[in-house]
């Protein structure tokens, strides 16, 4: 039966039992993904800046119901097959819901439901793994490389880290012989997000890149490519090249790249040639978001742009160079992403003390099936210093659900049982292939 409300158009309807159960694949790595009991409310945006940070632009989902970015599963809860509703590409990427009505969940979309292809298995697992392989081979995913495992300053020095940070890091993973392969530099080095030149606080990368790679070390950096903060220099010489509303960070709002535009993609080729230049060839690429905001005829939901804007930081990086996604939508960065954030931050400033909980372990948990089909999945970064509360269930998430492994601490300040977590964490990598998902339904 196939009918509609509004701009979405019914493509199912089916009777569950009382254990049923939904998934709704959120639209970037840190937008609500997870699975809901029917009578559970789902994950709402708190206001505006969260819903621009947090959700697909222009969809965002019903008061009511549950709504998926591409990707959303039923499970009936009565002993009936799996239901998996996906696309298997990656541009125009339709919304589809589910609603509920007593018994019955209506399923529909806003896109073309011929479109929306249905697969059904004998469990969870099955159809979310063989959906993946779908998408993966519709995509082009080749052969997925091993992760890199990774030191990164964030979680230790965020914004006021200094070259001397990095070095003495260094220098003590190489007095303890912890297995790691990157140093990451992450945000704190640029004039601004959008200005992607050196601050004159933090100095030169050069030096620096050239050290970490005479130590044996690959030398990796942080970018926000795709935004930039409506004072930065970039946004003051050109005002046309920034679009759409990306939330607020550093103090200011934030815009998007326009990556539709020629020369756009032209600067932040150049942007990240340099840095690839200098020794750099480990990315981390946050607030990816901000490049899916420009919108047209051709291009409705900014997704051909997007993955326009991925590739010319790919051209960039140069083809061995090491490409982690994060805040990036997940379904327009298959097959132009090494590793993708599944989650969002688990740790920041004002929940050191553990008070926000594990807030990347929902999404972690929950996209697990995407690990070695898509990428490599990145649960986040291990902190493993004793003064967070939360250290011990958050190794057991990283070691259950992440393929990427990192940590994020000063080596100095771990205790006994934080260099034994990190020297076997990140000791034991998980093959880029896929995880057992029997546990992506709790």
């Amino acid at each position: 039966m196939t009918g509609s409300a509004g701009r979405f158009t019914t493509i199912d309807e089916v009777a569950c039992g009382r254990d049923a159960r939904v998934y709704t694949e959120g639209w970037q790595s840190w937008s609500p993904t997870t699975w809901y009991r029917l009578d559970e409310p789902a994950r709402l945006p708190e206001d505006p800046v969260r819903a621009a940070m947090r959700f697909r632009a222009g969809a965002l989902p019903p008061q009511t119901g549950f709504q998926g970015e591409g990707l959303l599963v039923l499970d009936p809860g009565d002993g009936e097959p799996v239901r998996c509703y996906g696309v298997d590409r990656t541009t125009a990427i339709p919304s589809i819901r589910a609603e509920v009505d007593g018994s019955t969940v209506r399923i529909s979309t806003d896109g073309d439901p011929a479109g929306v292809k249905r697969v059904d298995a004998a469990g969870v697992a099955p159809a979310l793994g063989r959906y993946g392989d779908r998408l993966a081979r519709a995509a082009g995913v080749g052969e997925l490389r091993p992760a890199p495992t990774a030191w990164c300053s964030w979680y230790r020095y965020f914004e006021d880290v200094a070259p001397a940070d990095i070095e003495e890091n260094l220098t003590a993973i190489e007095d303890r012989d912890l297995p790691v392969e990157v140093i990451q530099l992450d945000d704190g080095w640029e004039v601004g997000v959008g200005d992607w030149t050196e601050n004159v606080r933090f100095g030169s990368l050069a030096p620096l890149a050239d050290l970490i790679r005479s130590r044996g070390r690959r030398a990796g950096i942080w970018l926000a490519p795709f935004v930039a903060t409506a004072d930065s220099e970039l946004a003051r010489t050109h005002p046309d090249w920034l679009v759409g509303d990306a939330g607020a960070n550093w103090g200011a709002p934030l815009r998007g790249l326009d990556l539709g535009r020629p020369d756009v993609r032209d600067w932040l080729r150049g942007v990240v040639a340099r840095l690839a230049d200098l020794g750099f060839d480990y990315f981390k690429l946050d607030f990816l978001y901000g490049g899916a905001l420009t919108r047209t005829p051709e291009d409705p939901d900014g997704t051909r742009a997007y993955r326009a804007g991925l590739a010319t930081v790919r051209e960039g990086a140069g083809p061995e160079a090491y490409l982690v996604g994060c805040g990036a939508p997940i379904l327009p960065s298959v097959g132009l992403v090494d590793a993708m954030r599944v989650s969002p931050d688990t740790f920041h400033p004002e929940g050191q003390d553990g008070s926000t909980g594990l807030r990347g372990e929902m999404g972690a948990r929950a996209r697990a099936w995407q690990q070695g089909r898509l990428w490599v999945n990145d649960a986040d970064c291990l902190v493993a210093r004793p003064s967070f509360p939360l250290r011990e269930p958050w190794a057991d998430v990283v070691r259950e659900v992440s393929g990427l492994r990192s940590c994020s601490d000063r080596i100095a300040e771990l205790d006994e049982w934080g260099l034994t977590t990190v020297r076997d964490l990140l000791g034991h990598t998980p093959p880029p292939t896929p995880f057992l998902t029997e546990g992506t339904h709790d």
